[in-house]
């Protein structure tokens, strides 16, 4: 019975096509919209987890002042010192790597060529907790970070824009009112999710940046790599900086213990609460594409009025007219649906590309919004399939 009730309303939307492909435009529209926000959703917590995974394994990151827990950023406090970074290196049980930093902004020349840069002071510790190679040339030597050698690496970006793809290594370029000696090249990692490129920096030993550049001693901020669990040697670097900073019992620390991965949840929990949204104010096109499929519904079933009440007078049984009718509404919202599908991912590939977003593939998005689609065939098709089903023979056949 089934077979021949599809054929039947096959046949009924090829008679009238164009009517039949606007009749679905609303559900291509709404699925392809749906299946587009979710997957520009996926792919910009996907690049957000990758940038925070290209900082580091089992990162933490202690920064002065006291974070913003009542809004805001940090509040002022007193800066680290090299000592407190000593101390992190000497007592902290399970750390690997401990690399401070003192950064600046500040133009870079070389020759004619000038570019502004995040100058950053800081040890081979940086390389290391950071997972940021040196890839040409070489690392700072015990004697150039002791005694504060005015020796440079430079980030891919710098190295573009200076050197004009030329070998950098051994020439001088001037920080401000100071100089370096370029003796490494970082490894490329390109712009972040946030726009932010990450190749443009210079790395140079932090005493030669205390004495040449920031005219002080301050650190502001330290990362700090745990061997495995994150929660304990973040616990305990919290009560060295306390006992350091005689933060005293009952107060509020002065300074801020991170751990990445925590960074990691709040941004991902953030994209999902905007995808959930994006998604939601998609779906409203597929409420729009069924209530349009309910209207033309009605309407075909006003113009074959004397069609129905021929097939009742033969024998047709209500059932059967309601079923071709639910047909031929499930037939266009399901059709209609894989269109949206494949619309959907096309679009999303396209709009993550031009975007520099990975595309993740979720089979789940796919499989919901086709049984979504069929679903609203169904709801919104049975109102007008229940009008032809229960239709009087002889009023419908007098029916001009």
């Amino acid at each position: 019975m089934l077979i021949p009730t599809l054929r039947m309303a096959l046949t009924e939307l090829r008679r009238n096509l164009m009517r039949s492909g606007l009749t679905a435009l609303g559900v291509i529209i709404g699925v392809a919209s749906v299946i587009a926000m979710v997957n520009l959703g996926k792919g910009a917590t996907a690049s957000v987890t990758a940038d925070i995974a290209e900082l580091g394994h089992n990162l933490l990151v202690a920064v002065p002042g006291e974070s913003g827990r009542h809004g805001g950023g940090f509040s002022a406090a007193a800066p680290f010192t090299l000592t407190d970074v000593r101390a992190m290196q000497t007592q902290l049980p399970g750390v690997t790597g401990v690399a401070p930093m003192a950064t600046r902004n500040l133009r870079i020349v070389q020759g004619n060529n000038s570019f502004m840069s995040v100058v950053t002071g800081t040890t081979n510790a940086y390389m290391s907790v950071r997972n940021w190679p040196v890839t040409k040339g070489r690392s700072f030597t015990e004697a150039e970070l002791l005694g504060g050698s005015s020796t440079c690496i430079l980030g891919q970006s710098l190295i573009d824009e200076l050197f004009n793809a030329q070998n950098p290594l051994g020439a001088r370029i001037r920080l401000g009112r100071s100089s370096c000696s370029v003796i490494g090249i970082l490894e490329a990692k390109g712009q972040s999710t946030f726009g932010q490129d990450q190749d443009n920096l210079v790395l140079m030993p932090i005493k030669a940046f205390h004495r040449r550049i920031a005219g002080n001693t301050d650190v502001g901020a330290v990362f700090l790599a745990a061997a495995t669990d994150t929660t304990a040697v973040q616990e305990a670097t919290e009560a060295l900086l306390r006992e350091r900073r005689r933060v005293r019992a009952g107060h509020e620390d002065d300074f801020s213990v991170r751990d990445m991965k925590e960074i990691t949840e709040i941004l991902q929990n953030v994209t999902g609460v905007l995808t959930a949204l994006l998604g939601s104010i998609a779906a409203v096109s597929l409420l729009v594409g069924g209530i349009g499929i309910m209207n033309i519904m009605l309407v075909s079933v006003t113009e074959r009025t004397r069609e129905i009440g021929i097939r009742l007078a033969v024998g047709a049984r209500a059932r059967d007219v309601l079923l071709q009718f639910l047909v031929e509404a499930v037939v266009l919202s399901v059709a209609g649906g894989l269109v949206g599908i494949g619309v959907g991912l096309l679009g999303s590939r396209i709009a993550l590309k031009a975007l520099d977003l990975p595309f993740v593939f979720d089979a789940s998005i796919v499989l919901i919004a086709f049984g979504v689609s069929a679903f609203i065939g169904v709801l919104f098709g049975y109102v007008p399939a229940r009008k032809a089903a229960h239709m009087d023979p002889i009023e419908a056949l007098r029916y001009e």
